[in-house]
């Protein structure tokens, strides 16, 4: 029960983190959707083995943190659990692609380490690129911009509807968990024998509370629009911040910088 809780809690910090003050913050959050989707699609543009041109990608989450002020250790846990899957996703690929790219003395490097460990770091910047947006915006921010950009208004509140129903799934599994040890004196009750039925069950309940808690809504007038508490207009502050760093990304994807540096390095030195 103890685990669950803090999973709930640990789940709503990031939601939290948009309520602070910050010259991020205080943004638009449509320029703030407009600039993390073209770091994403950026990113994941490059070639599986175009490793090097990655690394110049990690100033914006470097800028970012500290000017939103959001804690480092935080996102890197976060970002850490999702590091798993991604290695599941290419555990195969030095297997398959043993072709060696790169050739030190007797060592030979294989493209599918290289492509193993691109895909490590894009998955790394995009993931952190989404919680740095969602720590300095708020998940309901969000859907209100990408309603506002043009996507339209069904979609975005769907998408708020499936995020809000993640709580109210991880709050009842904590209830019925704490249930469970309520009745089981300490043991482990049934164990796997009764897991699809608390399963079922606790589809249910949350199918029910879900339902009251859209009662609820429509009681208080809902009627499928957005309300922020932090209203924004885009004004000076989000155009030079939005041509900034689309003037960044456009020139990291198109030019070798690091090529192109470590040629000057290497063709100055004695």
């Amino acid at each position: 029960m103890i685990s669950i809780n803090a999973a709930i809690i640990d789940l709503k910090r990031l939601e939290l983190l948009a309520g602070r003050y910050s010259p991020i913050h205080v943004l638009d959050a449509r320029v703030k959707v407009l600039v993390t989707l073209v770091f994403i699609v950026s990113v994941v543009s490059f070639g599986r083995y175009e490793l090097v041109r990655l690394l110049p990608f990690f100033i914006f989450p470097a800028v970012m943190i500290p000017l939103a002020n959001l804690p480092t250790l935080y996102l890197a846990r976060k970002i850490a659990l999702l590091s798993p899957f991604v290695l599941m996703v290419g555990l195969f690929n030095p297997v398959f692609d043993r072709n060696a790219l790169y050739q030190f003395g007797q060592l030979g490097i294989s493209g599918g380490w290289i492509s193993l460990a691109s895909l490590l770091i894009r998955s790394l910047l995009t993931v952190g690129a989404a919680f740095i947006l969602v720590g300095t915006t708020g998940f309901t921010s969000v859907c209100q911009a990408v309603e506002r950009l043009g996507i339209p208004r069904i979609f975005a509140v769907q998408l708020l509807f499936l995020h809000r129903y993640i709580f109210v799934l991880a709050d009842e599994t904590g209830t019925a968990a704490r249930a469970r040890e309520l009745r089981s004196c300490g043991k482990r009750g049934l164990g796997v024998v009764s897991f699809g039925s608390q399963m079922g069950h606790l589809l249910l309940r949350t199918w029910q509370r879900a339902e009251r808690i859209h009662t609820a809504m429509l009681a208080r007038g809902f009627v499928g629009e957005f309300h922020s508490h932090r209203q924004s207009r885009f004004g000076v502050s989000e155009l030079c911040f939005l041509l900034g760093w689309l003037s960044l990304f456009i020139a990291l994807r198109y030019y070798d910088i690091p090529g192109a540096l470590g040629e000057f390095v290497t063709g100055t030195a004695p």
